[in-house]
């Protein structure tokens, strides 16, 4: 009998992806993720696939640039798989690889145990979810998040394409994000502003001090500061590649019901009911923001409005 493990690494190389005989597999990962990207690496050749492992250093921040060795691996392999500790995902190798026709998945701080649970979910609910999210952000111009912490922010939509993230990366050029549960768009870098006040998760930080949450003030599109330690380090962080590195880069909304608060960004920002806002690179999702930083910030019980509809009402998905 597979475990839980088993059936969730098959899942994300038969299901998700569709690895198919002859095609080339490439995983890259981390020493601290070795294990896994082993595991997803043996089950890739069990596929019929021609599967090959690419280890690298921990990078400084998610968004960062893995090695040109690597970057140039991915745009000639059929099938990449990132396990890795910092997201690939907002990088210009990952964005590169899928306009050669590579389908993506990255994993960012992935786990076994997370892994094995959170890739347990609905996946046929997953896709409805997403693709309603999708929808409405799509329709609308403006978006509003407020919460009892005290968000009250708006974020403009206007010519930008939503992407839902449901585990469907069968396609040539596909990208997507696993554990997968989240619909989300790039919105307008210079546009909107209000309060975000972060409770949960904030990513490169961890989990935000309940009694502390993070309030971040954002005008013209842009963080201009932060509350508290948890908050200087998150502005620290931000502006490290210069003023573009605070810009928001992206508004997303969690769709994965068996998603706990865990402190681990890749499954917090998946949670049923939760919204994340991110500051930094949006370029990889539709936007036009291109640095080494992308940095998401989640709400664990706000309500969202997208345009006239009613996306999250208190933590509760509506759609």
């Amino acid at each position: 009998m597979m475990s839980d493990l088993e059936r969730a690494v098959d899942a994300v190389v038969n299901e998700c992806l569709g690895v198919r005989e002859g095609e080339s597999v490439l995983v890259v990962c981390n020493p601290a993720t070795l294990g896994l990207a082993e595991r997803l690496r043996g089950a890739a050749g069990r596929a019929g696939g021609e599967a090959m492992l690419a280890m690298m250093a921990e990078r400084a921040t998610h968004g960062t640039e893995p090695p040109a060795a690597i970057a140039a691996a991915m745009k000639h392999a059929d099938v990449v798989l990132c396990p890795t500790q910092q997201s690939l995902s907002h990088t210009a190798a990952r964005r590169e690889a899928n306009e050669a026709g590579a389908r993506i998945a990255t994993l960012p701080e992935v786990t076994e145990e997370m892994l094995a649970r959170v890739m347990s979910a609905d996946m046929a609910e997953l896709r409805r979810r997403g693709a309603a999210v999708a929808h409405a952000l799509d329709a609308a111009s403006r978006a509003r998040i407020t919460c009892a912490n005290g968000s009250d922010l708006e974020l403009h939509l206007d010519g930008r394409t939503a992407i839902p993230d449901a585990g469907e990366i069968r396609e040539p050029g596909a990208f997507g994000n696993l554990p997968a549960g989240e619909g989300f768009i790039a919105p307008l870098e210079t546009e909107g502003g209000g309060t975000l006040v972060a409770d949960g998760t904030i990513g490169g930080i961890g989990r935000v001090n309940p009694d502390e949450p993070v309030t971040v003030t954002v005008e013209n599109g842009r963080a201009l500061g932060a509350t508290g330690p948890q908050g200087a380090r998150l502005m620290e962080m931000l502006s490290a590649p210069g003023p573009e590195g605070t810009g928001v880069a992206e508004l997303g909304i969690g769709t994965n019901e068996k998603a706990i608060l865990t402190g681990n960004l890749l499954e917090d920002e998946k949670i049923l009911g939760t919204v994340h806002v991110a500051f930094g690179a949006s370029a990889a999702i539709g936007g036009t923001v291109n640095v080494p930083v992308h940095e998401d910030c989640v709400v664990v019980e706000p309500t969202l409005t997208v345009g006239s509809t009613t996306v999250v009402d208190a933590g509760r998905f509506m759609l």
